[in-house]
């Protein structure tokens, strides 16, 4: 199969993320397991409490999703795959990322979930803009 057999749906976006429409998309027959990670925004960061964020996203980010996709799609035992990251403002409580693999075993969809949220984090050019209690505020993962 091609990758795009295996990528289901990538997305980056400001409307309100479905996890159970994630998970619908990535289910299939052969899957004997389905890896659903959910970022959701927290009320703390580095000791300070959170009020709210906003995300952006650079124009390139998709592709780079799709790139992060690839890449897992070619090195593990993916049945299929999804991954869609939020943007604009959150608040705490939101979901801010949902990446879903499905795979014939569990530890092939734990390892390709882990593998697709770790590189989507390190590579995906998505911004987080953090407000915090005390009126300071901080970018995080900007370049």
């Amino acid at each position: 199969m091609g990758n795009d057999d295996e990528i289901r749906l990538l997305g980056i976006s400001a409307a309100p993320l479905d996890v159970a429409a994630v998970y619908d998309v990535v289910q299939a027959r052969p899957a004997g397991a389905v890896a659903v990670f959910v970022g959701v925004v927290r009320d703390h960061d580095n000791g300070k409490r959170v009020t709210s964020l906003d995300y952006s996203a650079h124009p390139s980010a998709i592709d780079r999703l799709r790139e992060v996709a690839n890449g897992v799609v070619e090195e593990f035992e993916v049945i299929a795959l999804a991954a869609v990251h939020r943007t604009g403002h959150l608040e705490v409580g939101d979901t801010a990322v949902i990446v879903a693999v499905s795979a014939a075993h569990r530890g092939q969809a734990y390892d390709a979930s882990r593998a697709l949220i770790d590189r989507l984090k390190a590579t995906v050019p998505v911004w987080k803009h953090q407000v915090f209690a005390d009126g300071q505020e901080e970018w995080v993962n900007s370049p």
